[in-house]
């Protein structure tokens, strides 16, 4: 069980979405919360509202720099104490493009970004957790889409395979050190969730995968986390059924994907992107003309 008046939570990616549910809720129980996030909480308008948490910090931290993610580790154990939970819920938006069209920055960015923070987050917050007497708990936010690929999601879905390979052999590299007992690991695998990562992307099927909402997953990752418990958390219903969709043949593979419509998701939702910049891009192209054709007229 947690015992919250030792506990000290640092949690990356922690100024939207996922990762600020988290953090609140814990910061609203009175627990030192670090937020590690590259987004400047004001950026959300206000709607961080981080003066009503006093036990709540924030660190500006490009997680995909390992310098970064180790000095501000340092300076979260100075300020704070030494994390005994940390939660990863770092992760990109999503490209939404097919894999010839994608561009060796986006590939590096979605690389960076969604596999290495985890690497230098798990080897700047592991080794104080392996040392302390109460050892800690490590959470991982991956996703379905390591298992269930889409198309259109080539870089987003290998770097979630990656993170939830990463998870599984540290996990195993715990329990060969003989620390499972005091380390545990968390694994989340979702669908798609009500954040800005995924924003303009609809689920193609609101009943079989429903969008989860970020409340919804902070409430089955905190309840674990508080029993003292490691595991797997997967949802929604259909997530708890990734091993039976991988031991399908290809034929019945392929038509769940279509009768799903999970590949013509995220090509439905680049469309819409794409005519919508046109769209404002013809308005903003409308009005510099107007504003020109004013200016001839004032001038003869």
């Amino acid at each position: 069980m947690l015992i919250l008046k030792r506990e000290v939570i640092a949690v990356a990616g922690g100024a939207s979405g996922l990762g600020l549910a988290i953090a609140e809720t814990y910061a609203m129980r009175g627990v030192s919360v670090a937020v590690l996030d590259i987004k400047d909480p004001a950026d959300d308008g206000g709607y961080v509202r981080w003066d009503e948490f006093p036990s709540l910090e924030y660190y500006k931290c490009d997680m995909s720099s390992k310098n970064e993610v180790e000095e501000v580790v340092k300076k979260i154990v100075k300020d704070l104490g030494r994390p005994t939970v940390f939660v990863n819920c770092v992760a990109t938006a999503i490209n939404g493009l097919p894999l010839l069209f994608l561009s060796d920055q986006a590939i590096e960015t979605t690389i960076k970004t969604n596999i290495l923070s985890h690497f230098h987050a798990l080897k700047a917050f592991l080794p104080g957790m392996l040392s302390s007497r109460i050892g800690g708990t490590i959470v991982t936010v991956s996703s379905v889409l390591g298992h269930i690929t889409a198309a259109g999601l080539s870089d987003y879905a290998a770097s979630k395979a990656a993170v939830t390979a990463v998870h599984r052999t540290v996990d195993a590299e715990i329990r060969v050190l003989g620390a499972s007992k005091k380390i545990k690991t968390i694994l989340v695998e979702t669908g798609q969730i009500a954040t800005p990562l995924f924003e303009g992307l609809e689920t193609p099927n609101s009943f079989w995968a429903p969008v989860l909402e970020p409340v919804q997953v902070a409430r089955e990752i905190i309840s674990m986390i508080d029993s003292g418990n490691g595991g797997v958390i997967r949802m929604p219903a259909y997530a708890t059924f990734l091993g039976v969709y991988a031991m399908l043949p290809a034929s019945i593979e392929r038509l769940a994907r279509y009768l799903s419509g999970v590949d013509s998701a995220v090509a439905k939702a680049t469309i819409s992107a794409a005519a919508e910049n046109r769209e404002h891009a013809a308005v903003s192209l409308s009005t510099s003309s107007s504003e020109d054709s004013d200016d001839d007229g004032s001038d003869n």
